[in-house]
């Protein structure tokens, strides 16, 4: 028996063991994964240097809503001593930034709710993980997330895991998502879509939902 070919990436996954496309279930929902100004204010230790992920992702929100899909906004805040956050807290100091009345916590403006779009505030990095979103999206009939956010190695990748778990069909639109660096911005694309999500460009996603 020959060997797999494990010097390529792309050869190693390709043997039809990984990256089954699951489609868009019957009905979607867009979840906006904190597009905090943390991410794209200059002085802030989050900072990712990605201001071209706020257009795409804004595209993104306009194609939803006009769509009539349900859109759903995560956003992070802790009490001041952080006690809510918990061991995550404790390993990422850069996570103070989202400590209750920090300015670097409100959304983008460019990309801020509406009165009618649900916000979820969470603690950790799946926007699942003691919330009540997945009771939200199952209430409304909802079967597909699709998935935009900061940043694709944390809480996009996170999200979408746990999206999979709770039986929700994960698509990460990848030209909305940004990472302080493209190595882990591509890797986890790469893996998400190898193992939890299917992963796509907006204009994918428009094609395949056209009909």
């Amino acid at each position: 028996m020959s060997k797999p070919d494990n010097t390529s990436l792309h050869a190693n996954y390709s043997n039809g063991a990984f990256g089954q496309q699951l489609g868009f279930g019957t009905k979607q929902a867009l979840v906006m994964v904190d597009f905090a100004k943390a991410y794209f204010m200059a002085d802030s230790p989050l900072y990712a240097n990605t201001p071209e992920v706020i257009p795409r992702a804004q595209a993104l929100l306009e194609w939803a809503r006009a769509r009539g899909m349900l859109v759903c906004h995560t956003r992070v805040e802790y009490r001041a001593d952080g006690l809510d956050g918990g061991v995550f807290f404790r390993k990422v100091p850069a996570l103070k930034v989202f400590c209750s009345g920090n300015p670097f916590g409100e959304v983008v403006p460019e990309l801020a709710p509406t009165a009618d779009e649900p916000v979820i505030t969470k603690h950790y990095a799946s926007a699942f993980f003691g919330t009540s979103l997945a009771s939200t999206l199952r209430a409304q009939g909802i079967d597909c997330v699709l998935l935009a956010g900061m940043s694709t190695s944390g809480c996009v990748r996170a999200s979408g895991v746990d999206a999979l778990q709770h039986g929700f069909i994960p698509v990460v639109i990848a030209d909305a998502c940004g990472d302080r660096h493209p190595q882990p911005h591509e890797s986890n694309l790469f893996d998400l879509n190898a193992k939890y999500s299917d992963v796509m460009t907006l204009a994918q996603a428009q094609a395949a939902l056209a009909g």
